[in-house]
């Protein structure tokens, strides 16, 4: 099977320096804290200074998401680098649980929040956690998970780190369509002219799921159009919506599987209604997708082989491409986003401008950072 070669873009982030402090990385669970709220202040964002020596807790939405623990590996590294101590926490995937983590980091004093938000694109969520920090006016950094402007902007001390989500979903649209471009006829499996596709969504609420799951599908649509090919086809006519949605909201290889096992029990090659083309939210359902698949006796190295695609570029979907099981993702960068969330840290804690050092070309406006994306295929 031809593929592309390496098409990798990263975004160039600031090194960051040392601070006059002492490392700590702690995992940990806490019990719930009483903590007052108040009223969040407007304004542009402010140079905030915290104590060099005070505690910056880092609080993840549940550490068994793959991509996720990509970041905090290499954001671990960056705040050991900087000398900044700190402590990490678990939130399991449950909102409960990070909020009362958040009320008892801040009984103990933390100088400092960084927040993955359990869920993404809750308002309410997001404003209880800046409620929370404001009254003790305590800076806050949300990452990779989206927060809208509006709540952001809200406290002067807040400001986010993350990626223009719909990116994602137009460059995967775009990798998608070149590729069925590229090989159509080997792909239709039953020659009727239609690629016939399943769509794997994370997450119901979650903003980069539907922008994934909206532009991997009409962008791949539109580059096949471009070229005189019909519109792919959704691989099931009686569905009532155009995916198949993790009913956790884990985005996790397992449910990949499952979700693609039921499918490969009522459509087959033999058949004539063989899924031609996978199309998922992240890496991880993709992998479990492929798994579902080879037991199926596809993408095996012989036979028939089904094209898959993913986002993250996670270690384990860049080896399954390049082994030739998947297709291609598109690399969400870990280690950047790390790097610019430290940099943001220790600007907090020097009391200069939270985004000096940062690459401007990433700089939204006065309240966020993007991540650029990019696409790798097999090397």
């Amino acid at each position: 099977m031809k593929l592309k070669k390496v098409l990798a873009v990263a975004c160039a982030v600031a090194l960051v320096g040392s601070l006059a402090a002492c490392g700590n990385n702690t995992a940990v669970t806490d019990d719930v804290a009483d903590s007052g709220s108040a009223a969040m202040e407007q304004g542009e964002v402010e140079a905030v200074e915290v104590s060099s020596d005070s505690e910056v807790s880092v609080f993840y939405y549940t550490y068994s998401d793959t991509y996720i623990s990509s970041v905090r590996a290499d954001l671990d590294a960056a705040l050991d680098d900087a000398g900044v101590n700190y402590t990490d926490y678990d939130g399991n995937n449950s909102q409960t649980t990070q909020t009362e983590q958040v009320q008892t980091a801040l009984s103990k004093g933390s100088s400092l929040l960084v927040v993955n938000l359990v869920d993404s694109g809750s308002d309410d969520a997001a404003g209880n956690i800046i409620d929370l920090a404001s009254a003790q006016n305590v800076p806050v950094i949300f990452f990779n998970r989206s927060v809208s402007e509006e709540v952001v902007t809200s406290y002067g001390s807040c400001v986010f780190v993350g990626t223009d989500y719909e990116q994602a979903g137009h460059m995967q649209g775009e990798l998608v369509g070149n590729y069925l471009v590229e090989n159509y006829d080997a792909v239709d499996l039953n020659g009727d002219g239609v690629i016939s596709y399943v769509m794997l969504k994370g997450d119901e609420g979650n903003a980069e799921a539907i922008a994934r799951t909206k532009y991997g599908q009409e962008d791949a649509d539109a580059v096949l159009e471009k070229f005189g090919y019909p519109a792919m086809s959704y691989y099931d006519p009686n569905a009532s919506s155009l995916y198949l949605l993790d009913q956790t909201g884990s985005w996790s290889s397992a449910q990949g599987n499952d979700l693609m096992q039921t499918v490969l029990s009522q459509f087959s090659e033999a058949n004539g209604n063989m899924v031609e083309v996978v199309i998922a939210n992240n890496d991880d359902m993709a992998l479990g997708a492929i798994s579902a698949l080879q037991n199926a006796g596809y993408n095996t190295g012989d036979g028939t082989y089904i094209p898959v695609f993913g986002v993250d570029a996670t270690e384990a979907a860049q080896a399954a491409i390049n082994e030739g099981s998947m297709t291609g993702t598109i690399k969400q960068d870990a280690e950047g986003m790390a790097t610019t969330i430290c940099q943001v840290v220790t600007n907090m804690k020097s009391g200069v401008d939270s985004f000096e050092g940062v690459n401007p070309e990433n700089v939204v406006g006065t309240w966020r950072v993007n991540i650029p994306y990019g696409t790798y295929t097999a090397e």
